[in-house]
């Protein structure tokens, strides 16, 4: 591709989609004679929905961030689920991107108001990815289940508009709002996206490498107000 930097492509660390289960995951969800803008649109459903969100899945060690291993439990946060997308994306020859911001969230439980100790969650991971020329943004964050327990609209993805958090839930509530850019890079930022985890959030920290915690069910117990 002209003019198309070899990083956006490659295979990383932590976007290490020479992994077999990527390569079979891949596989089974595109097909050979999809356009860019199909198999972009089947790998991001897969991530959204294959892959069940879960912000006590949040363990800081390297091998959880890689984009195997979330495909492998099936489980993660936002970071690890953008990480599996762009990982997807560049194996399909899809120059993509994992890019972060800090989020202000309006919808949560009490557990996890608790362990964060503030409504902004930093370091929210999306995905930048080249079709037809241009640069969108997609965020394969929370799965169709999760949504319908929180009352918030999935997140759809056209190939064509940027598709990021929505401002508020299907009760006109607020859900999320962006309030910081931290930028989009070839992989993930690990040491310092971890130093602000561990400055930032150390009880959530803790809870996750314990894998404590139910965040969809803990939904139920506490709906939408």
């Amino acid at each position: 591709m002209s003019g198309i930097d070899a990083a956006w492509l490659a295979a990383t660390e932590f976007l290490d989609y020479e992994h077999p289960a990527i390569r079979n995951f891949i596989a089974a969800k595109v097909g050979a004679g999809d356009t860019a803008k199909d198999k972009a649109l089947k790998l991001y459903y897969a991530v959204r929905d294959g892959i069940r969100y879960d912000p006590y899945s949040s363990s800081m060690k390297r091998e959880a961030m890689r984009a195997s291993t979330t495909l492998l439990t099936g489980v993660a946060y936002c970071v690890p689920k953008a990480l599996l997308y762009a990982a997807c994306l560049r194996a399909v020859g899809i120059p993509a991107r994992p890019g972060f911001a800090d989020v202000r969230n309006h919808l949560s439980t009490e557990k996890l108001d608790r362990l964060m100790g503030t409504d902004i969650y930093a370091w929210h991971g999306y995905v930048s990815l080249l079709l037809d020329g241009k640069w969108v943004k997609a965020t394969p964050a929370f799965n169709l289940e999760m949504c319908q327990r929180f009352g918030v609209p999935p997140l759809d993805f056209d190939g064509e508009h940027d598709s990021q958090m929505h401002p508020y839930n299907s009760s006109n509530q607020r859900h999320m709002e962006y309030v910081k850019q931290r930028g989009e890079f070839d992989d993930l930022p690990y040491d310092e996206l971890v130093a602000d985890m561990m400055r930032m959030y150390p009880q959530l920290v803790a809870v996750s490498e314990g894998k404590a915690g139910d965040f969809e069910h803990e939904a139920i117990a506490r709906p939408a107000a």
